[in-house]
């Protein structure tokens, strides 16, 4: 069976969320660390689009701009406590933990940082239980 005609498998709006963060930070570390520069909110914003396209979901424009800056805040804050050969690592291991099937400890960190920075952003919204 062709991978594209494969149905996503059904994620939450707030699984998606905290992916989509992940996703826009592994690519912001990425562009900063091999080009030495970060990417806007509106190139944030335009990869978001891109990301929710290839799994077959859609958040409107506004929620992707604010996840975006909330992924730019923690990028930058990742860079910042980083050396650069540590954050080349990290970049990679990002990258490589957007396959469901690579397994990282990074990874997986990372990802529960992102949805510490999702919480905090919507502080009147409870987690579910």
């Amino acid at each position: 069976m062709n991978r594209d005609d494969t149905p996503p498998l059904p994620a939450s709006a707030r699984g998606t969320q905290i992916a989509l963060i992940f996703a826009l930070v592994a690519e912001r570390l990425t562009a900063y660390y091999e080009h030495g520069q970060w990417l806007t909110d509106a190139q944030g914003a335009s990869l978001a689009g891109d990301w929710l396209n290839r799994t077959k979901r859609s958040l409107p424009l506004a929620d992707r701009k604010h996840l975006s800056a909330l992924s730019d805040d923690l990028a930058r804050q990742i860079a910042a406590s980083l050396s650069r050969e540590a954050g080349l690592y990290t970049a990679h291991e990002m990258q490589e933990s957007l396959d469901a099937n690579y397994a990282s400890e990074i990874g997986s960190t990372l990802m529960l940082e992102c949805e510490r920075v999702l919480d905090a952003a919507q502080p009147d919204q409870v987690p579910p239980a």
